[in-house]
C-alpha cells in the first residue's frame, strides 16, 4: 500500500481521491512498476505532458526500455479530450475493448491502466456521462485482463461530487459510504459498504445510472460485502425493479434485512439470507 489508503484493487477497479499530487504520482510509478513486471501494458492517462511525466517515473527499472518497446504509454489527458467534453459511455468502453485486445495481441499480458480523470468530470453533465461509463467499463473487466485505477483531485472536486464516482467502484479510498459495482453469477450488480439514512440521495442516482436490468423476472442484488441497508434504500431498490416489471432479490448474510422487508410490506422486494 501506497500513502493514499488504497490497496491493490481485487476486483481490477478502484477510485483513488487525493488532495496532494505527490499521492498521484507515488501511485504512478507503483502502478507502472506492477505492470510491466507482470508483463502487461501500462498506460498513464495524466494531467501533464508526456515528457513532464516520464520524468517522474525514471525511478522504475527499465522504464524508458518499456516506453520505446510500447509496452508503457503515456498520454495527456488534455490531449485526447477537450476539457469541456462530456464522455460517451458506450464509445469509452470499445476504445478499451480494442486497447485490451491489441495489448494481448502485441504479445503483453494484459492492460493496466492509471488514468487522472479529474478534467472530465467537472461538471454535473461530465458526472454524470463519467459515472455511467464507470459502471459498464467495470462489468467489462471484470472477467477481462485489463485493470484501472481512476484517479480524482479532491482540491478540484470536492468531497460530494468525488462520492458520486468513488461509489461506483469497487474499491476506494474515499469515506463513501457504500459502493454499487459489478455482481458475478446471476447478481447483475453488487453493493458493499452501508447504505443508510445519508446515501440514499447518493444511491439513488448510483442505481440510476447503473440502470441494471433484470433477468427472468428478478433483479437481483449481491448484498453479501453490504453491512447495513435501511428502508429508503429498500424503496429505491424496489421501485427500480418495478421500472423494469420485476422484482429487486436483495441476497444477504444479514437476516435483518428480511424482517425489515416483512415489517415495511414491501411486495416488490425478496431477501434472500446466505451463509
Amino acid at each position: 500500500m501506497i500513502d493514499g489508503g488504497l490497496t491493490d484493487p481485487r476486483h481490477g477497479h478502484a477510485c483513488l481521491a487525493y488532495d496532494d499530487p505527490a499521492v498521484f504520482h507515488a501511485w504512478a510509478v507503483e502502478q507502472v512498476t506492477t505492470g510491466l513486471a507482470a508483463g502487461e501494458q501500462v498506460w498513464l492517462v495524466g494531467p501533464e505532458e508526456a515528457d513532464t511525466m516520464a520524468r517522474r517515473l525514471g525511478s522504475v527499472p527499465g522504464f524508458e526500455a518499456a516506453r520505446r518497446r510500447g509496452a508503457a504509454r503515456l498520454f495527456p489527458v488534455g490531449h485526447a479530450y477537450r476539457h469541456d467534453e462530456v464522455v460517451d459511455p458506450e464509445r469509452q468502453v470499445q476504445a478499451y475493448v480494442r486497447a485490451t485486445s491489441d495489448a494481448l495481441a502485441a504479445g503483453h499480458t494484459g492492460l493496466r491502466v492509471l488514468a487522472e480523470a479529474t478534467s472530465l468530470v467537472r461538471t454535473v453533465a461530465q458526472r454524470d456521462a463519467f459515472a455511467r461509463y464507470e459502471h459498464r467499463i467495470d462489468h467489462w473487466l471484470r472477467h477481462r485482463p485489463m485493470s484501472a485505477v481512476c484517479a480524482y483531485d479532491r482540491r478540484v472536486l470536492g468531497d460530494a461530487a468525488i462520492a458520486e464516482l468513488a461509489c461506483m467502484h469497487p474499491e476506494t479510498n474515499t469515506g463513501v459510504p457504500f459502493r454499487l459495482y459489478a455482481g458475478g453469477g446471476d447478481a447483475v450488480v453488487a453493493l458493499g459498504g452501508e447504505l443508510d439514512p445519508t446515501a440514499h440521495r447518493l444511491f439513488a442516482a448510483a442505481l440510476e445510472r447503473a440502470d441494471p436490468r433484470p433477468t427472468a423476472g428478478r433483479l437481483v442484488f449481491d448484498a453479501t460485502r453490504l453491512r447495513f441497508v435501511d428502508h429508503r434504500s429498500l424503496l429505491h431498490l424496489r421501485d427500480h425493479a418495478r421500472r423494469h416489471d420485476a422484482v429487486a432479490v436483495l441476497r444477504t448474510r444479514r437476516p435483518a434485512a428480511a424482517r425489515l422487508v416483512e415489517l415495511l410490506g414491501l411486495t416488490g422486494v425478496r431477501v434472500e439470507v446466505v451463509r
